[in-house]
This record gives structure tokens, C-alpha cells and sequence, in this order.
């Protein structure tokens, strides 16, 4: 009976140590020869390591996590500090399979396997229209403000108009989108700003499994918090 109970025990913890990750994150850099990717996520307030692949000929890459429930992760190639170079996968347990290339890692990105990276993306392809449009505005800012002393008046009004149009945007995407981790993902990071009332409708209209997700909860500390200092 000894021996059994040995032997029983033995097959439990291989059989844990056999367990696969919850979560695998692979794929290819196209042209890179060299170099490391880091695998990061916040932390509290700060970006930490938590994996790392360095390159030496192979440009393939693999990593292997558990992961408690859907988290936004980064992507970071060479350790760069620049934002530019970090590229967001909202990571759900499964696979998920990177491929880029070496000169726009971040842009020319194709990232399938995770369901709140398609929400994520959708939402990410309209900012960007509202990114190209400020970019515009700067554009002209500096063309005409030497010629037209009353033009600074009218981009200030201009981009003022933008600014609230982008917030109203990520307000309406992530209500309508309350069945998704990236509703409260966006009201914690794109508008922790805006009026108390509108993350407040955002936490309201949220299904019960999202309210009780890593970035559900988060939100609503937030808020509570918000309406401590507010009264």
C-alpha cells in the first residue's frame, strides 16, 4: 500500500509538471539576424520584463506563459524605451501567433489567435485615422500661423474639437462593446480623464463576467476612487 501511495504521488506531480501554458505567444521576424524581444506588462505603475528571446540567426520566437485570464501584454523589441516599439497584444488563453518584420515591427504586425485583439484592433484602425488627422492640423499649424496671426485661435478650436470627438468615440466603442475586456481596458487607458459620469456608464453597462475581469475591477476601484476625491 506504501509503494502505491509512492507511486501515485510520483505520477501527480509529473503529471503537474507536464501541464501545458496556459498561454503560448509565437512567431516570426522577418530580417532579423540579431537582437532580443522582450515579453512585458505593467505592473502597478511600471513596465516589467517577464520573458525574453534572443536572436541569433533564428528569427522565430516562442514563449510560454500561464495566464489567470484575458491581459494586455507588450512586445518589445532590443529593450527600445520608445513606445514606438512596443507592440500591445491583448493575450487570452490559446495561441496566439505574431509575424513581422524587422524595419516597422509594430505597424506591419499581424497578430491572430486572440478574440479582444480583433476588439482591440478595430478600435486601434480609427484612432489612427484620428492620429493622421492631428497630424494634419500640426501640418498646417506650422505653414499658416507665420502668414495668419488668427489662425492659432482656429487650430486650438479645431483640435479641441478633434480631442472630443476621439473621446467621444472610445466612450460609444467600449459601451458598445461591454461583452469585451477591452471595454474597461480602454476607459482605464484612452480616457482616464474624461467625466466621472461617462467611465461610470461605461462600468454600468458591462456584463457581469467583464465586471469581474482584471481590468472590470480595475475600473471600478478607479472609480470609486474618483468619486472619493470628487466629494
Amino acid at each position: 500500500m506504501r509503494n502505491l501511495y509512492l507511486l501515485l504521488t510520483v505520477i501527480a506531480i509529473f503529471s503537474c509538471t507536464d501541464k501545458p501554458a496556459d498561454l503560448v505567444i509565437s512567431g516570426t521576424i522577418e530580417d532579423l539576424k540579431k537582437g532580443s524581444l522582450y515579453l512585458e506588462k505593467f505592473q502597478d505603475t511600471t513596465m516589467v520584463i517577464i520573458d525574453s528571446v534572443y536572436f541569433n540567426g533564428d528569427n522565430t520566437f516562442k514563449f510560454e506563459r500561464d495566464l489567470a485570464e484575458p491581459e494586455v501584454l507588450f512586445l518589445r523589441l532590443n529593450k527600445s524605451k520608445s513606445d514606438n516599439n512596443a507592440l500591445a497584444i491583448f493575450a487570452d488563453k490559446g495561441e496566439i501567433v505574431v509575424n513581422s518584420n524587422l524595419k516597422n515591427f509594430v505597424f506591419d504586425a499581424k497578430v491572430t489567435g486572440s478574440e479582444q485583439q480583433k476588439v482591440l484592433e478595430e478600435y486601434l484602425k480609427i484612432m489612427s485615422r484620428f492620429n493622421d488627422k492631428n497630424l494634419d492640423l500640426i501640418q498646417e499649424q506650422l505653414q499658416k500661423a507665420s502668414e495668419d496671426s488668427t489662425y492659432i485661435m482656429n487650430y486650438d478650436k479645431q483640435y479641441s474639437k478633434l480631442v472630443t470627438n476621439k473621446y467621444l468615440y472610445t466612450i460609444n466603442f467600449a459601451i458598445n462593446h461591454k461583452n469585451s475586456e477591452v471595454s474597461p481596458y480602454l476607459a482605464l487607458t484612452e480616457i482616464p480623464d474624461v467625466n466621472i459620469k461617462y467611465l461610470d456608464t461605461i462600468y454600468q453597462v458591462l456584463t457581469p463576467k467583464i465586471r469581474k475581469s482584471k481590468y472590470g475591477v480595475k475600473l471600478k476601484e478607479t472609480l470609486d476612487e474618483l468619486k472619493r476625491n470628487h466629494n
